[in-house]
């Protein structure tokens, strides 16, 4: 390696192959799928969520007992048995933690966008997107806030199907980001 590439790091870049095609054509129907059955969707994933923080939690916990005595078993045993108790609730009352999970969102939307109302009159600079992020982030948190029980059964569900569509249209138009080998001098 030559002391110029070792100073600056490896290089990226961003190649769209036939792969990256497929793989973003299958996640956009995915994407379509998952928005015409928003309820659907969020039961899926409310349930997902659920097992992995049930069997993340229990891999704690049997993680933290086999290290007793060892640095740090208080907290794995501690982190363990909430992941585990929050795992159950979630499991076994999936109306609940969409509820839950529901509101958690509508105030995020609702704090960042208030956020980046106050940041528009602080900075000049961006102004315009700011006012326009923050204003469109504070209506979707009060949207959701407001009728958090009805908003519940289908927020998650279009939330996951919009990431997704972004996430397959970003791999059709940009592909992947891979590393560059340096060439050998």
């Amino acid at each position: 390696m030559t002391d110029a590439v070792a100073a600056t790091g490896p290089t990226w870049e961003a190649r769209r192959t036939k792969g990256d095609l497929v793989l973003g054509g299958l996640l956009v129907l995915a994407a379509i799928v998952l928005l015409l059955h928003v309820v659907v969707a969020t039961a899926v994933s409310v349930l997902f969520l659920g097992w992995a923080m049930l069997l993340s939690g229990v891999m704690a916990l049997v993680v933290s007992v086999i290290g007793v005595g060892r640095d740090g078993f208080w907290t794995g045993l501690l982190a363990g048995g909430l992941l585990t108790v929050l795992g159950l609730v979630m499991v076994r009352n999936p109306g609940l933690a969409a509820v839950s999970l529901t509101l958690i969102a509508g105030t995020t939307f609702l704090v960042s966008g208030v956020v980046r109302l106050v940041a528009a009159f602080q900075e000049e600079a961006g102004r315009a997107a700011l006012l326009l992020g923050g204003g469109v982030s504070t209506l979707l948190g009060l949207m959701v806030l407001f009728n958090l029980f009805s908003a519940s059964f289908t927020v998650l569900g279009v939330i996951l199907g919009i990431q997704v569509l972004a996430e397959g249209l970003s791999l059709m138009i940009a592909g992947r980001i891979r590393t560059i080998a340096p060439a050998a001098t």
